[in-house]
């Protein structure tokens, strides 16, 4: 079966961005490699901006669905964070468009990883890990604990260090059990005394 236009032409942007990067990219190239007429594009996405931010949307659903199939055996908050973390960080490396924008584009994405956009980027990057926690957590603490575990995962993701390897289990479960649960739980729910 035959993608629809619209899914078309955001798999093509994905293959335009993995090979050239989104600078070099033009709505021609997208165009072409879709199949489609020009035209047919513009009726989807009137531009460049929008033809990208529909493709984060989607991609950001994709992994958000991924975190939630990935964590629905789990038994305990320490197994679903551990899921979460290597579940995301596996996705977002298999994803040949980003790891062209970060390799050749960085200054494309710093912008949304500090300074004024990185409000948004975490609430966004919450908001799709937040369901995953929510059969662990109580429901006033699910975002707090969410943008929490999207900040220590991107300040490793974005200096990593030897100590802590996001692609190894063992080394995230050390990482969740020692310093990531103390931040997620209250001490009363992890049978800490003071």
């Amino acid at each position: 079966m035959t993608p629809a236009p619209r899914d078309r032409i955001l798999d093509a942007t994905l293959t335009c961005v993995a090979r050239v990067g989104l600078g070099k990219t033009t709505l021609d190239d997208v165009a072409r490699e879709a199949g489609l007429a020009r035209a047919t594009l513009y009726r989807y996405f009137p531009g460049k901006q929008p033809l990208i931010s529909a493709l984060v949307a989607r991609e950001a659903a994709r992994l958000g669905a991924d975190l939630l199939e990935a964590t629905a055996a789990c038994r305990t908050l320490e197994d679903a964070v551990v899921e979460l973390v290597t579940t995301a960080v596996a996705s977002l490396e298999a994803h040949a468009a980003l790891q062209y924008v970060l390799l050749v584009e960085p200054e494309v994405l710093l912008p949304y990883l500090a300074f004024r956009r990185a409000d948004d980027f975490l609430r966004e990057a919450s908001a799709l890990v937040a369901p995953a926690l929510e059969a662990f957590l109580p429901s006033d603490r699910v975002a707090r604990a969410a943008e929490w575990l999207v900040r220590v995962v991107q300040s490793y993701a974005c200096s990593p260090t030897a100590e802590v390897d996001l692609n190894d289990p063992v080394s995230v479960r050390v990482l969740v059990t020692e310093f990531v649960l103390p931040g997620l739980v209250p001490s009363n729910m992890l049978g800490v005394t003071s």
